[in-house]
């Protein structure tokens, strides 16, 4: 454990350590770049509070995860048409990889002029932004379920759905969650942008947004961003090892 820990804690030191010695010395002025001490102090009065950042940060996961569900919902459905069809993975999912090479700040403008500016926009920015990495991910891990498996499967009497329910979805999650994994960081990057850009909400990217030229609350927000998609990040690769290791698909020692 202490081996997994320290690298970060000497890394995130490092940076702080350079921060401070920056901002001590005149090569930036403090309103551009205040000490790691003023950002501390922002970070913990703006905490709490109606329009805090715990209750910022508690609208913007709110939003993720509705986002998120509506996109895992439309992408599994996708990549599993793409899957078990040539025609529709040669038409759907070229469209998928479109969608997926087009960053989700550019469909701001249409969810603008579609459904206003508020929190539906938001939300289908988020939405568009995830579900292509999804589908991409479901069909991908669906055609490379492991051959072997599958004549395991058959030799064993599996047919239909029961051999893709007991042989090619198990033997496709590692890839699947790896699919789920990518979406998240591609939603959280658009709700950032979403909240940054359509105003008149509360989440951390509102609050961005409000900052104005107050660089020590902005650099505030920027580190509970961060330090939230870290978080979630961690949570998705420790459930991916559990995967992993549990398919053999790890050594273990």
């Amino acid at each position: 454990m202490l081996a997994q820990i320290w690298p970060r804690v000497a890394l995130v030191a490092a940076i702080l350590l350079v921060w401070w010695a920056v901002a001590a010395s005149d090569l930036a002025p403090d309103w551009a770049l205040p000490s790691p001490g003023d950002v501390w102090e922002q970070l913990t009065a703006n905490l709490f509070g109606e329009g805090g950042l715990l209750v910022a940060a508690q609208r913007s996961l709110l939003r993720l995860a509705i986002g998120m569900a509506a996109a895992v919902v439309i992408g599994t459905l996708l990549g599993i048409a793409m899957a078990a069809s040539g025609p529709v993975q040669r038409s759907v999912g070229t469209l998928m990889t479109g969608l997926q090479a087009l960053p989700s700040i550019a469909w701001l403008p249409l969810a603008a002029v579609w459904l206003g500016f508020g929190e539906r926009a938001v939300l289908f920015v988020v939405v568009i932004g995830a579900f292509p990495a999804i589908a991409i991910a479901t069909a991908a891990s669906l055609r490379q379920a492991p051959p072997t498996l599958v004549r395991a499967g058959r030799t064993l009497g599996a047919r239909g759905w029961t051999l893709y329910r007991r042989v090619v979805l198990p033997a496709a999650v590692p890839g699947y969650w790896a699919g789920l994994q990518q979406a998240w960081a591609i939603a959280w990057r658009a709700l950032m942008a979403g909240e940054l850009i359509i105003a008149g909400g509360v989440g951390l990217g509102h609050l961005l947004g409000r900052a104005s030229f107050d660089t020590s609350l902005i650099l505030a927000v920027m580190v509970v961003i961060v330090v939230i998609g870290v978080a979630v990040d961690y949570l998705f690769a420790s459930v991916d090892r559990r995967i992993r290791r549990r398919r053999g698909l790890i050594a273990t020692a």
